[in-house]
């Protein structure tokens, strides 16, 4: 009888491998499978997100409609933090119930949503291919890794349900193979009687605190910024797809505003004069895979932002050039 019961327990996980397919290059068409997973399943769960020795705890509801697309995003822990999304419009809550800001562009670069739309320069930049399946929060999954081709870009992991394609992990990497941040759903529900409150589908108004509308980039442009400005050391793979002078809040004059993006990691350049920006703080920051780095350059404050390593923001403020110098 025990001999029967060790050859079933053998058998049972003989049929489940570890590590099935490892290595094979993915699919573009799964690519967008996973990609539009994120914007057309209707999922809640909770998740972990890992940054920095620090923990922290986020509930999540998406909801696909006729209407487009709802979401609520919420801290489970500290000061209350609320983010509600219908479509393009979003809000944030604070502390109370009272939203204290409408922004009218949303950028979509958020867990789970961290693939784009449009893929065709990930194999430009990244090695792509299929590792280990798992199970994550009671789903299977296949893990896929984004190995990039210099040393000036993280590697990603991420793990997608293998039916819906929607991203269960996500985990940066840097070049010593250490975790610089990790994504995790720890409970999830996919599909059928997703709860659809009021707040989500957007069927009350709620009072505003405080309006603060951020106009999308054709309503604030005023000219083109590359007669002034070029940055001279993006590295390879990095595409420009937007360059403004804009009117952020807070600011006494335009701000001229570079994004460049592989396909999956972006890089901001922000270019502002002096005066423009109190309480400056020079050097560099992080949190999680995002990295900042600012420095004056003669009367201007130049600021990089991007979901890449140190040494990359560095190297991309060090490049800025005035009229060509």
């Amino acid at each position: 009888m025990k001999g029967r019961f060790a050859l079933i327990v053998v058998s049972f996980f003989a049929v489940t491998p570890a590590f099935a397919d490892a290595g094979r290059q993915v699919d573009l068409d799964w690519l967008q499978t996973i990609a539009f997973a994120t914007h057309q399943t209707d999922y809640s769960g909770t998740f972990v997100y890992q940054h920095n020795g620090n923990m922290e705890t986020a509930r999540i509801t998406h909801i696909s409609d006729r209407n487009g697309e709802h979401e609520k995003l919420e801290n489970l822990e500290g000061p209350r933090r609320e983010f509600i999304r219908n479509n393009k419009e979003i809000l944030w809550y604070l502390g109370d119930h009272k939203a204290i800001q409408v922004e009218r562009q949303y950028s979509g670069k958020s867990f789970p949503a961290l693939l784009p739309e449009q893929l065709s320069a990930l194999n430009e930049n990244y090695l792509i291919h299929t590792a280990e399946q798992a199970r994550i929060a009671g789903f299977d999954t296949q893990a896929i890794v984004f190995q990039p081709k210099d040393t000036l870009r993280y590697t990603h992991k991420m793990w997608a349900h293998r039916d819906s394609g929607l991203l269960l992990k996500a985990v940066v990497l840097d070049e010593r193979r250490q975790v610089v941040e990790q994504y995790t759903f720890i409970q999830l529900k996919i599909g059928g009687d997703i709860e659809r409150t009021p707040v989500i589908t957007g069927q009350s108004t709620p009072t505003l605190q405080q309006q603060s509308h951020f106009a999308t980039p054709s309503e604030t442009s005023t000219q083109t910024a590359a007669n002034d400005w070029k940055i001279v050391a993006i590295p390879s793979g990095f595409k420009k797809i937007m360059e403004v002078r804009r009117l952020l809040p807070g600011k006494k004059t335009d701000v001229i505003h570079f994004v460049f993006s592989d396909g999956l990691a972006g890089i901001s350049v922000f270019i502002e004069t002096l005066g423009n920006h109190f309480n400056r703080k020079l050097g560099l920051s992080s949190r999680g895979a995002i990295n900042v780095y600012s420095k004056e350059k003669g009367d201007y404050f130049v600021t990089v932002v991007g979901e890449v390593p140190p040494r990359t923001v560095m190297q991309v403020a060090d490049s800025v050039r005035y009229r060509g110098q």
